[in-house]
């Protein structure tokens, strides 16, 4: 499912307009990309908990040339899957 699928099974679901679904969609996704920025993480019940997690440098390599590179420290977003996610899936 991409995202032009889930807009339309939102729309369907909800009994909004596609275009209404889409900026509901977008709002929901600027609004968790914010608060990950802001160092928050969000939790939604039932589904999981979005977090940023810090990835320290290391030694990498170049898969071409097998050179040793230094890989810059980062945040990366993370996920947990909520208990109600697990338990639907198994």
């Amino acid at each position: 499912m991409n995202k032009a699928d889930l807009i339309d099974a939102v729309a369907e679901d909800s009994g909004l307009k596609k275009s209404e679904s889409a900026r509901a969609l977008d709002s929901a996704i600027d609004n968790i990309t914010n608060a990950l920025k802001g160092g928050d993480n969000v939790t939604l019940v039932g589904f999981g908990t979005f977090t940023v997690r810090r990835r320290e440098a290391r030694m990498g390599r170049n898969p071409r040339t097998g050179e040793a590179i230094q890989i810059k420290a980062s945040n990366v977003p993370g996920f947990k899957a909520g208990k109600a996610l697990k338990d639907a899936l198994n």
